[in-house]
């Protein structure tokens, strides 16, 4: 049977595109970066944000709240990848699915991202393919070569060759609701995110699926991500220091490992000061929604 063309560039007025119109017209996308992370008690959350948009755009297409990034993480079965981010290997990568919006209304004909994220030496790399869901889960899942144009075949062969090759496999899926600001002119490639509720669980791996997650960070701490081309601005880094944020090497695909026993819990976890408690299948779809009804 022939493949089905992975054409995700057609949608209608109904099509949830949440947070996918930040994306060019090209099917292949490539981001070279460094970045820093920090983290952030939700205390100081609303006067960060009011500091980062005196100086920086509010994403266009985050609406008032922000949206909702929904990532499925493949590892092989003793975890390599997850290992790689632990020992600091220089070049590491990883491989997930990403949906950026509202979760709830996820099928076979949602866009989603399939990602390649590496890391070579300070500085990240990230290539991805935007596809149908069923496609996605036919490359990384059923390790089957889909149809593509001719400008992806190099990324779908290293995918594929990667899956199969390695057997991964889905180990984790972490969900939050990002507020996201970009600079212009002197600022212009930088980029710096707010994300509050990181949350994931370790089964249910169908991105649409009806399940509970529990809090990975506790819930009183956000993490902000500030990614730049070349260097991150004074102003910026002053900001960070003035309002006492730690930098911190925290993955969230690494937190939902330990944070469900998959591995013992390394010195660059965010400690649990608190209980983390399952996050309710109803409230979790509320906070979910992204941008899809809001650009």
């Amino acid at each position: 049977m022939r493949p089905e063309p992975a054409s995700a560039t057609s949608t209608s007025p109904g099509d949830d595109r949440a947070g996918h119109a930040l994306r060019g017209a090209s099917r292949l996308h490539a981001f070279n970066r460094y970045e820093i992370k920090y983290l952030v008690d939700n205390a100081a959350v609303p006067a960060l944000r009011e500091r980062l948009a005196a100086r920086l755009d509010r994403d266009s297409h985050a609406g008032v709240d922000g949206y909702g990034v929904w990532s499925l993480y493949y590892d092989t079965d003793d975890l390599r990848f997850y290992w790689e981010k632990i020992e600091g290997l220089r070049f590491r990568r990883k491989i997930r699915i990403r949906h950026y919006g509202d979760r709830t209304g996820i099928d076979d004909d949602t866009t989603v991202y399939v990602e390649i994220k590496q890391r070579v030496n300070r500085v990240t790399q990230k290539r991805r393919i935007a596809l149908p869901y069923r496609l996605a889960r036919r490359l990384c899942d059923d390790r089957a070569m889909i149809e593509h144009a001719r400008p992806q075949r190099g990324f779908v062969q290293e995918v594929l060759g990667l899956v199969s090759g390695l057997r991964l496999r889905p180990v984790a899926i972490t969900g939050y609701q990002r507020q996201a600001f970009v600079g212009s002119g002197a600022d212009l490639g930088l980029r710096v995110t707010l994300d509050t509720r990181v949350r994931g669980r370790d089964r249910d791996f169908h991105l649409g699926a009806d399940a509970e997650n529990r809090f990975i960070v506790p819930p009183s701490r956000s993490i902000m991500e500030v990614k730049a081309n070349e260097r991150v601005p004074y102003w910026l880094t002053d900001l960070a220091a003035e309002a006492n944020l730690s930098v911190v090497r925290v993955s969230k695909y690494c937190q939902s490992v330990e944070a469900f026993g998959r591995a013992p819990r390394s010195v660059f976890h965010v400690p649990d000061d608190e209980p983390a408690p399952v996050v309710d299948r109803s409230d979790d779809e509320l906070l979910s929604i992204g941008a899809s009804a809001k650009g």
